[in-house]
């Protein structure tokens, strides 16, 4: 466990007076950055403004303080947002402060249990699928009150929210979508000329300001939500074993998602920085800090790639940094909050499109579909889709086992069996372990087994055919890097039959994994452990005797 320290502890060894500074400004810009996001995806998510605050101050704090990465800045973001949202309206808020702080646990385990690694066998066409599928959603989601809609239900489901867009369509509000365009506008403006200054911020200040002086008749923050400015109390929710039952498979893909996005986020920024993360810590800090959330009133959190990257933009190099971002945004919940009382909902529709534009990887997403394999874009949309569809749960358990399907398949392709071309007896022998041909006693078969052994290319063993008048069969198995059980059955079965037609089997330089694999299972005392040989030459020498 000596590895698993916060990156704050290691980098206070050589903290400066002028690094201090640094992150102190930098954590007041990214502070003003998160303060319209939080409060956007925390309606997003179906909760309270306050709640969207509650996670950036109380998770944004922990994660830093406790993370694997000097600059991570984590919060509330957009991957959660239709996830949350679902279980707040299926189990309330104590199913999702169920679900949270159990994913928090499960995060906090696959750190101590060293599982930071695994993430990388998430194929990156099941990341760039689920991550535009969630930007499609969060898109949706926002169209009823860009346009100022009255739905007749609360939809849950993504399909569901663009039925009612469709339904009600004659609840138009022109001025929800002039005040939407106005913020919109700015958002995309704003940031090619004054870079200062976040254009979320200028935005919502602006739109407010329109619909508070002209009294438009638009929906604002305060219409919709009750809005306190006090700060996070501690709450322990209900955690019966029916509710933690019926939250598990949304407590599995909070942890997922969390872990998958934060490691990411940690990958961009050690590229930002040239420094190096601890996955490992970076998980058990993601637990903990979720944790603290969800018993702090907030919802779920991860490291936030656009905040971090704002971060290092201006000038934090360590936790520091975070942790500065936190307390201001305590100071700003305090004496500011009841102001966001005045924020137009199209407003706040407009910040999730440009949300969801940017995490969308759209360009990653068309450039995959154009140059890569059929069953890597496959994978893709398989994944994109069912994330639409019906969920994210079944979106990425569905494209992992696509994905591994179609892995084993092209693992299966490239794996051959081929029997040995012969040389004449008296032409020159080459040496040791040589690809070129070699002379071959006349009562003696070699093949060559390429690629991994397992039950995908299992089958392949058995097309070995041996002509008329061989006794032995040497199987050389240096291009086989590893071994399973489906395999060695196959490979059991061979034996059995060359014992029954009294042909003796040698085996070429196994490698260690399938030698481990045979030694287990006592088939290396069946062959006979003579009959093992570390290169073909030794093969053909032992053969030759036979």
């Amino acid at each position: 466990m000596k590895d698993m320290i916060p990156q704050f502890f290691l980098s206070m060894k050589h903290y400066t007076r002028e690094q201090f500074i640094k992150d102190v400004v930098s954590g007041i810009i990214v502070a003003i950055i998160a303060l319209p996001l939080s409060i956007a995806l925390a309606l997003a998510s179906g909760v309270t403004p306050e709640q969207g605050l509650y996670t950036a101050i109380v998770a944004g704090f922990v994660i830093s303080f406790l993370g694997g990465s000097k600059v991570q800045i984590a919060g509330p973001t957009a991957a959660f947002a239709s996830i949350v949202a679902g279980i707040v309206l299926k189990n309330g808020l104590d199913g999702l402060a169920a679900a949270t702080i159990m994913a928090g646990i499960f995060l906090v385990i696959m750190g101590i249990f060293r599982l930071g690694s695994l993430i990388r066998f998430i194929p990156y066409t099941i990341t760039t699928g689920f991550t535009t599928g969630i930007a499609v959603t969060i898109f949706i989601g926002q169209i009823k009150d860009f346009l100022g809609l009255s739905f007749e239900k609360a939809p849950i489901e993504t399909m569901e929210k663009l039925e009612q867009v469709i339904l009600c369509m004659g609840t138009f509000n022109p001025m929800a979508l002039a005040v939407g365009m106005i913020a919109l506008i700015v958002l995309i403006i704003w940031p090619k000329y004054f870079k200062w200054v976040p254009p979320s911020l200028i935005a919502v200040i602006l739109t407010a300001a329109l619909v508070k002086i002209f009294h438009l008749p638009v929906h604002t923050i305060g219409d919709l939500y009750v809005i306190s400015p006090s700060l996070p109390a501690f709450h322990i929710p209900s955690l019966s074993f029916a509710m933690m039952q019926k939250v598990l498979p949304d407590a599995v893909t909070i942890a997922l998602l969390a872990a998958i996005e934060s490691l990411l986020s940690c990958v961009v920024a050690d590229g930002m920085v040239g420094s190096r993360h601890n996955s490992n810590m970076e998980l058990i800090a993601q637990g903990v800090g979720n944790t603290c959330s969800a018993l702090f009133g907030g919802i779920p959190a991860t490291g936030a790639i656009a905040r971090t990257a704002a971060n290092v933009k201006n000038g934090g190099r360590t936790p520091v940094a975070g942790m500065v971002h936190a307390v201001l945004l305590v100071l700003i919940l305090v004496f500011l909050m009841p102001y966001a009382a005045l924020i137009p909902m199209p407003a706040i529709a407009a910040i999730l499109f440009m949300v969801a534009y940017h995490m969308s990887e759209w360009r990653e997403f068309v450039s995959i579909v154009k140059t890569s394999p059929k069953s890597d874009w496959l994978v893709l949309l398989v994944t994109f889709v069912l994330t639409v569809v019906f969920d994210l749960v079944m979106a990425i358990c569905v494209g992992l086992v696509f994905a591994s399907l179609l892995f084993m398949k092209r693992m299966a392709d490239v794996a051959e069996v081929n029997g040995w071309k012969y040389l004449e007896d008296g032409e020159e022998v080459c040496d040791g372990d040589s690809v070129d041909l070699k002379p071959v006693p006349r009562h003696v078969a070699v093949f060559e087994i390429n690629g991994p052994m397992f039950f995908g290319a299992a089958d392949k063993i058995s097309k070995v055919i041996l002509e008329e008048g061989k006794r032995v069969l040497i199987l050389r198995m240096r291009s086989v890097p590893a071994m399973d059980a489906t395999a060695l059955k196959s490979l059991r079965k061979l034996y059995h039959n060359l014992s029954r037609k009294n042909v003796i089997l040698v085996l070429s330089h196994v490698n260690e994994q399938p030698m481990s694999v045979m030694e287990k299972a006592g088939f290396l005392d069946d062959v006979g452990r003579e009959n093992i040989a570390g290169c073909i030459d030794e093969a053909l020498i032992r053969a030759s005797a036979l």
